[in-house]
C-alpha cells in the first residue's frame, strides 16, 4: 500500500492492489487485510493531526463494517480523516472503496498519542 495524499492535516489517502495473496479461494479479499489497510491509513491520519509534535500513535480500538466484497485484482483506496482529537486521544474514520468507487468498508478507530523523543 502507498500513501497518495497527506496534504491536509488529519487526512490521508492510501491505495493498494488487492493481489491474490490477500484472497480466499473464491477471489474475495480476506476482511482482516481490509481492516489492516484501514488501520494503517487511520493511524497515519492521526499522526498528521499531531502537527509539529512527534508522537507514537497506538490503536486503542477499531470497528469495521463490510458492505461489499473486495475482489482480488481490484485497486482499493482508503480515505481517512480525524473526526475529533486532543493532545492524547484522536478519533478517526475511514472509507475503503474499490476501483469502481463502490463502498467496500467503513471503519472507526481511537488512537492514543504518546510523545516520541
Amino acid at each position: 500500500m502507498v500513501c497518495v495524499d497527506k496534504s491536509e492535516l488529519g487526512r490521508t489517502v492510501w491505495r493498494m492492489v488487492a493481489d491474490e495473496r490477500f484472497g480466499n479461494p473464491t477471489g474475495i479479499v480476506q476482511g482482516g487485510f481490509v481492516a489492516a489497510f484501514a488501520d494503517s491509513a487511520m493511524g497515519a491520519a492521526s499522526v498528521t493531526y499531531a502537527r509539529d509534535r512527534r508522537v507514537f500513535s497506538a490503536n486503542a480500538e477499531l470497528k469495521i463494517s463490510f458492505f461489499k466484497p473486495a475482489r482480488v485484482g481490484s485497486t482499493l483506496t482508503c480515505t481517512s480523516w480525524v473526526i475529533s482529537g486532543g493532545q492524547r486521544t484522536v478519533f478517526v474514520e475511514a472509507e475503503v472503496v474499490d476501483d469502481d468507487s463502490r463502498l467496500i468498508a467503513k471503519a472507526t478507530s481511537t488512537y492514543l498519542h504518546s510523545p516520541r523523543e
